[in-house]
C-alpha cells in the first residue's frame, strides 16, 4: 500500500496537547481529523526530527515541525447493494437522501446488509470519502432505523470535514415532525414542574437533559442531569387531536442517540408508536385515531427539514421533505372528527 508524508508545523499559541495542535495546523488539504490524528498517533506514523512520537497528550511548542505518515485509503470491505434510494440532492461532494422506515444507516452486528451504506456504496461506485483510511460515504448523522426523512452524506473527504464541522458546531437546522400522546402545553402546571423544561417566546418547550446509555436495557438511551452527554430538543405545538394527541415540530440543537423520543417521554408525551419509549400508552377507546395509533408500527418521528452550508461551495441549502403515506394516513385518522 502506498503513503504520502504530510508535513505539519506548529503555529503560533499552539494547543496543550499534540493531536489537538496537529489537527488545528494540519494542511487543509490534507483532511486529517483530530480523531484520526489520534489513531495514526497510536500507530507510530508521527515523527518529530526522526523520533516516533505516540503520545497524543504530548506538550507542544511553537515552530516543531512533525511528520505524519498516511496510507492511501483502502477499499471498504462493505458490499455495495442495489438498493433503491430516493434522492432528494446530488453532487459532486454529497447526496442528500429521503430515507424511508426500516433502514439501518450503517451495518452493525446482526445487520451486516442492507443498509443505507450499502446502498450508497453502490450508487457511487468509486467516488467515495477516505477520511478514517477506508473508502466509504462519509456518515456524518444518522436518524434511527424506523424513522424516516432527511439525511446527508458526504462523497468527499472535503465535504465529509466541513459536514462534521458543521454538525459538531450544532449549525445544521434539523426539524423532524412528530406525533405524541397528550397534547404538550406551556400552560400545563405539571409540565412546568418537570426537572430540565423550560419555555421560551412562541410557545417553545425547550427541554435540556444529559443523556446516556440506560443501566439495563442497552436499547435504550436515559435521562440523566450528571455525567452522560448534554441533549438540548426544542418543540412546537402545531395541531392537537383533542387532547389526546398532537403533532409537534421538534428542532434539535444537539443530535444524541434516541434524543427526540427520550426527550418527549421525559415529559410524559411519549410518541405514539414508539416501542421503546412510548410504553402500553393508548389513545381513550373511541377517540378518532384511537385504533390507527394502536395499530402504528413504528415512532411517528420524520426528518422533515434539513439545511447547512455546503461544506464545499458555501452556498445555504436547506431541504424539505414531506410526510411519509403512513405518517400522514395516522394524521388523517385523528382529525376525522
Amino acid at each position: 500500500m502506498s503513503a504520502k508524508t504530510v508535513t505539519i508545523v506548529i503555529g503560533a499559541d499552539p494547543p496543550p496537547r499534540l493531536d489537538k495542535a496537529l489537527a488545528r495546523d494540519a494542511p487543509e488539504e490534507a483532511h486529517l481529523s483530530r480523531s484520526r490524528l489520534a489513531r495514526l498517533l497510536a500507530e507510530g506514523a508521527v515523527a518529530k526530527g526522526g523520533a516516533v512520537i505516540t503520545d497524543a497528550k504530548a506538550r507542544v511548542a511553537e515552530g516543531e515541525t512533525y511528520e505524519v505518515t498516511v496510507e492511501e485509503a483502502i477499499e471498504s470491505e462493505l458490499r455495495p447493494e442495489a438498493i433503491p434510494l430516493d434522492i432528494v440532492h446530488e453532487d459532486d461532494d454529497l447526496i442528500v437522501i429521503n430515507k424511508p422506515a426500516g433502514m439501518v444507516v450503517h451495518p452493525a452486528p446482526g445487520t451486516p446488509g442492507g443498509t443505507l451504506v450499502n446502498a450508497l456504496l453502490h450508487h457511487f461506485g468509486g467516488n467515495l470519502s477516505g477520511v478514517g483510511g477506508e473508502k466509504r460515504p462519509g456518515i456524518v448523522h444518522r436518524i434511527d432505523k424506523d424513522t424516516t426523512g432527511l439525511l446527508v452524506a458526504a462523497k468527499s473527504d472535503a465535504a465529509h470535514h466541513g459536514l462534521a464541522d458543521q454538525f459538531a458546531a450544532h449549525s445544521v437546522e434539523r426539524r423532524y415532525d412528530a406525533i405524541c400522546h397528550g397534547a404538550p402545553s406551556t400552560a400545563d402546571p405539571r409540565l412546568r414542574g418537570v426537572r430540565g423544561v423550560s419555555f421560551e417566546p412562541g410557545g417553545v418547550i425547550c427541554v435540556t437533559t444529559q443523556l446516556a446509555r440506560h443501566k439495563t436495557d442497552r436499547q435504550r438511551q436515559a435521562v440523566l442531569f450528571q455525567g452522560g452527554r448534554h441533549a438540548v430538543t426544542r418543540l412546537q405545538v402545531v395541531e392537537t387531536f383533542g387532547g389526546h394527541a398532537a403533532r409537534v415540530h421538534c428542532r434539535l440543537e444537539t443530535g444524541r442517540t434516541h434524543q427526540i423520543r427520550v426527550h418527549m417521554a421525559h415529559i410524559g408525551h411519549a410518541l405514539i408508536g414508539d416501542p421503546n419509549y412510548g410504553g402500553r400508552r393508548r389513545l381513550p377507546a373511541g377517540a378518532p385515531g384511537a385504533e390507527a395509533a394502536k395499530t402504528f408500527s413504528r415512532q411517528a418521528l420524520h426528518a422533515a427539514t434539513l439545511g447547512f452550508k455546503h461544506p464545499v461551495s458555501g452556498a445555504v441549502m436547506r431541504f424539505e421533505a414531506p410526510l411519509p403515506e403512513d405518517l400522514a394516513g395516522l394524521l388523517a385518522a385523528l382529525k376525522d372528527m
